[in-house]
């Protein structure tokens, strides 16, 4: 997948990490991040439920990206996705709580998913436990930096309150802008949210759509894919050159070529040698689309 191809050259010094640390944190798969990190850093990552008909998968356990790209292209209909069951949560808890006392739980916006709620049921299964969950109001790119960054301060000894303290200052910061090849799985989806206005020019634009307060938003129209490609540039360039940590990432649908040429140029123009990208998963591509492609950053 693109993003074990394009970002270990971050990730293959990282030590294990020590398994008596106070603080075990726990993701789901729309974070897209690489197992390697996920298994050098104890972390958790729940799948989401993708179905085919009547038959349902869990991304990434029991449905590989490559079979589910191969399905979708051959499917009659529009797979569906779900939320991770309270079960693969109240498991993953009290895995984490045999090692730790706390857990922080980072999970994508409610208003696109409903994985916050199925967290939320688990917890109320473990009363007393320390157990934290964090609505990031975002997906993707964005949510594995904000996974990356607790993992590093709980790691680094920071308390959970100070950790939550931080993120809750870094969330409303991040920026997500995204191009499409077609409006058409957000709107079978259900996640379109205020991007649904473009729907009666989808077939003469190319629309540039933003990750805001948590729902997916119409950004900016572009009349080609060229243009709109350029315009994700500017956007990136404009408003993440001003942060020094801007923790800026690219991700992709099944579009690594037009990720990695992305991360290229943001690399020379901006001068920022590491640039992860991130293949999001079944999941993510399900709504958004084969050949979505984008930017996560904060400011």
């Amino acid at each position: 997948m693109g993003a074990q191809y394009t970002i270990k050259n971050i990730f293959a010094t990282e030590a294990e990490t020590n398994m008596s640390q106070a603080i075990r944190i726990v993701t789901d798969t729309t974070a897209a991040l690489p197992a390697a990190y996920l298994a050098a850093h104890h972390i958790e990552n729940i799948p989401q439920v993708v179905l085919f008909g009547q038959e349902s998968f869990f991304e990434e356990r029991n449905l590989a990206y490559a079979e589910f790209i191969a399905r979708l292209k051959t499917a009659r209909q529009l797979p569906k996705t779900a939320a991770p069951l309270p079960g693969h949560f109240l498991e993953a808890y009290q895995r984490q709580l045999a090692h730790a006392p706390t857990i922080l739980s980072l999970h994508p916006s409610l208003d696109v998913s409903g994985t916050v709620r199925s967290a939320t049921l688990a917890k109320a299964e473990l009363p007393g436990a320390d157990i934290r969950i964090v609505d990031t109001r975002t997906v993707g790119g964005n949510l594995a930096a904000l996974v990356m960054a607790a993992t590093e301060w709980a790691e680094q000894g920071v308390d959970a309150d100070e950790i939550m303290r931080r993120l809750e200052a870094l969330i409303p910061r991040g920026r997500t802008f995204f191009l499409v090849a077609t409006l058409d799985y957000l709107q079978r989806g259900g996640r379109i949210g205020g991007a649904s206005a473009l729907l009666g020019t989808a077939l003469q634009i190319k629309p540039i759509l933003e990750i805001k307060n948590g729902r997916v938003e119409a950004f900016e129209k572009i009349r080609t894919y060229h243009h709109a490609l350029e315009r994700l540039k500017e956007l990136t360039l404009e408003q993440c050159a001003r942060s020094p940590a801007p923790r800026l990432s690219v991700m992709h649908a099944d579009d690594l070529t037009t990720a990695l040429r992305l991360q290229c140029d943001l690399q020379i123009t901006l001068g920022i040698r590491d640039i992860p990208i991130y293949s999001v998963g079944a999941s993510i591509t399900t709504h958004a689309g084969p050949g979505t492609v984008g930017v996560g950053f904060f400011v």
